[in-house]
């Protein structure tokens, strides 16, 4: 199949890997020359250090950058795209584009938070439509296929048997905010920000906790670092306008990124970060008071 990806952005960069590795032919596309170029040398770089490749050049053979969306989305099968989500710019986008696409071609927009059936009012045959939202492209095998008002039956199964040949599991969700991995993930989060607010527990013993107990690879507040803490606060701020209180911004998340503590991008959020890896707890443990002696020890008062 031919995809088209509409953005260098690390978004963008991470589904043209996968893709390629799935044996695709990708044009990834940035209105910035530098911007494609540096994105396709990203790819190379990790594509060299992927010891699971038997063939990395072969990979590297199915990749294009390309600065023209004309020339990145003819003859494609699915346009990715992966730069925003403003309902307003991605119908003009889509309306742009559908004269150079196929009637089957698949328009997936992929960016955070994307409102797909607004998104697909842009075009002339909405029924095309359907979001993929990616989790963590390079490495989780979950993607989920977002079904807008408009989304046909068989748009749907496109997309889901496109998802199955990059070797990731497709789960198909209707279109509404944060769709479902993205509300379900950060309900987890909000609830373990809290915990550590009210000195229930550690920021480690809370992300312990799931990593011992549910067998999570790794914990709620780590993950949130390691992705931004602005970026989530700006999500949650979205899900609170849309969803109502219960994704209202945990307060210590708000005074963290007040505070310019940002996680990962600034080297200190719920955790200190040294070259990319979480290290100490960026909050002080909690004062839980614990007994010297056992209350019935007659040496007590």
């Amino acid at each position: 199949m031919n995809v088209a990806v509409l953005g260098a952005t690390a978004l963008g960069r991470a589904v043209a890997q996968v893709c390629a590795v799935a044996g695709h032919e990708v044009r990834l596309q940035a209105d910035d020359a530098n911007a494609a170029m540096d994105g396709v040398d990203v790819i190379e770089r990790r594509l060299a250090d992927d010891s699971a490749l038997a063939d990395p050049d072969a990979v590297l053979d199915k990749l294009t950058a390309t600065t023209g969306v004309e020339a990145a989305v003819v003859d494609a099968d699915v346009v990715v795209e992966t730069t925003t989500a403003d309902p307003t710019g991605l119908q003009r986008l889509f309306a742009d584009i559908e004269p150079d696409i196929g009637r089957e071609t698949l328009v997936v927009p992929s960016a955070t938070n994307v409102a797909v059936t607004a998104a697909a009012a842009g075009l002339r045959h909405p029924d095309r439509a359907v979001g993929l939202q990616f989790r963590d492209p390079l490495a989780a095998s979950l993607v989920e296929v977002v079904v807008a008002d408009q989304t046909s039956e068989a748009t749907c199964d496109r997309a889901a048997e496109f998802v199955a040949t990059l070797d990731r599991s497709p789960v198909v969700v209707r279109d509404g905010p944060g769709a479902a991995a993205t509300r379900l993930e950060l309900a987890l989060e909000a609830e373990a920000m809290r915990l550590v607010a009210d000195e229930m527990a550690s920021v480690e013993a809370v992300d312990d906790a799931l990593k011992l107990g549910y067998d999570h690879a790794v914990g709620p507040l780590e993950r949130a670092d390691s992705a931004g803490l602005r970026g989530r606060l700006e999500t949650f701020e979205y899900l609170h306008s849309e969803l109502g209180p219960r994704f209202e911004p945990p307060a210590v998340l708000r005074e963290l990124v007040a505070d310019g503590r940002t996680g990962a991008p600034s080297g200190e959020g719920f955790y200190r970060w040294e070259n990319g890896e979480a290290t100490t707890s960026g909050l002080p443990d909690p004062d839980i008071p614990r007994r010297n002696r056992h209350p019935d020890d007659p040496g007590q008062e």
